[in-house]
């Protein structure tokens, strides 16, 4: 793995055309083990390229991080989440391929996408199989995200095609239990692409991104479904009617329990809704571009994942492109923006101004994530590309971009680890919060 520096106070490099902006959920899903990670402050690092996850040594005040070991699970990492004891970690996974830009390939049989759990040392953070891994397949879409519910009694998967939401219990020693099946036939929308717990523990939502079958665009949605007893209910359903423009992607909460902020994939969008006691949305209070040039979108530019800074004054959003041409034979990045987005929060009002877009170095940064003390962010970019330098064309590598983070919330670059030629795609990175 390649290492370069950039000293402290440089601006953008010469690849912003061609850098990234992703997300990915982290591992501290729920505000709970976000809360409980700040005990200590330690911490370390997973990412996931294809079935190999990789633990790395986090240094938060040098923004450095060393590898350590690897393992192989069964199939292709999506995503993960902590249980909020912090002991245990769950991983979903599936058999499918990854296309370009960001599509995949589905290889295998329904019964072929699975979750597994994890012990966590609380020592190293190394991961040890903690009991069976259960299949989650109800088709053969892939898992595209997983949390559990705030007691850490239950943990939920989402599938994407047909979007679908799985519950299982959590036995006591954090092993997964059964599968429970809620009564009747919900409607989990058109390709669900994350699940999360409302922090009251009462709401399930799911960001639904909609799709395109047969030269049909299916419009996307937000699903939120009621949730007691590992049941779930249907509760509230938004969405721009039968059209293609409200493409929901990824959501987090804000910490006074006032706002939830979603981005929109195709729209380029943060939206800020009111989030009402009973645990529904209330209406749409802002939509915020995410790009410094909203009138100038290239190919293949979409919005990720967004997360809010745990004190509440700073939203960050991914702005990632991997639209490709033909040159002289060749695919190479058409270009567009790949950034993190910064945005600081009204305390009054909950509004978003941008502050910041900031080159994450790389392709379709599809993930980042936070470290638990909120000084350390690090994003992953997925994917290996040909960009235009000068007169010439440089084969722009995947990999992982450090940032610290300023007091004002602004970001500042540090390193860019890059992967080797060959890597299968980087697809998930997350923190792990250690006692």
């Amino acid at each position: 793995m390649n290492v370069s520096r950039v000293p402290r106070g440089w601006g953008l490099s010469l690849l912003t055309v061609a850098a990234v902006g992703i997300l990915v959920a982290t591992l501290g899903q729920t505000r709970a083990s976000t809360q409980a990670g700040k005990a200590s402050g330690r911490a370390v690092l997973f990412a996931s390229a294809g079935n190999e996850l990789t633990r790395y040594d986090v240094d938060v005040n040098a923004a450095t991080l060393t590898k350590r070991e690897s393992m192989m699970l069964p199939g292709f990492i999506t995503e993960a989440t902590m249980h909020p004891s912090k002991q245990y970690t769950y991983i979903v996974w599936g058999k499918f391929v990854p296309g370009d830009p960001g599509g995949f390939q589905i290889h295998g049989q329904p019964h072929d996408q699975g979750m597994s759990a994890f012990r966590v040392d609380p020592a190293t953070g190394a991961l040890t199989a903690h009991g069976p891994s259960v299949s989650l397949g109800h088709s053969p879409g892939y898992i595209s995200a997983v949390t559990t519910d705030v007691p850490g009694n239950y943990v939920l998967a989402a599938d994407s095609d047909p979007s679908r939401i799985s519950v299982h219990t959590l036995l006591p020693d954090g092993t997964i239990g059964k599968e429970i099946v809620s009564p009747g036939k919900l409607d989990f929308g058109i390709h669900a692409h994350q699940v999360r717990m409302d922090p009251s523990g009462q709401t399930v939502i799911l960001p639904c991104r909609g799709d395109s079958a047969n030269g049909k665009e299916l419009a996307g949605s937000l699903k939120l479904f009621a949730f007691k007893d590992g049941i779930l209910t249907e509760r509230q359903s938004i969405g721009a009617g039968d059209d293609f423009h409200f493409n929901a992607r990824h959501m987090d909460f804000h910490p006074s329990g006032k706002w939830d902020y979603f981005t929109t994939e195709a729209q380029n969008k943060l939206l800020v809704y009111e989030r009402m006691q009973n645990g529904s949305l209330g209406k749409q209070l802002y939509a915020a571009n995410t790009l410094s040039e909203p009138g100038n979108v290239r190919p293949g530019q979409i919005a990720g994942t967004v997360h809010v800074h745990p004190n509440g004054r700073i939203v960050y959003v991914a702005n990632r492109a991997s639209g490709t041409t033909m040159v002289d034979g060749k695919r190479v990045f058409v270009g567009g923006e790949n950034t993190i987005a910064v945005f600081s929060i009204n305390q009054s009002t909950g509004e978003p101004t941008l502050i910041q877009n900031i080159d994450t170095r790389g392709i379709h940064a599809r993930t980042f994530t936070i470290d638990p003390t909120s000084r350390m962010l690090v994003a992953g970019n997925t994917q290996r590309l040909p960009v235009k330098v000068g007169n010439t064309y440089r084969d722009l590598p995947a990999g992982m971009a450090t940032y610290h983070i300023a007091a004002d919330g602004k970001l500042e670059f540090v390193r860019k680890y890059d992967v080797p030629e060959g890597t299968t795609q980087m697809f998930w990175i997350g923190f792990v919060p250690l006692p």
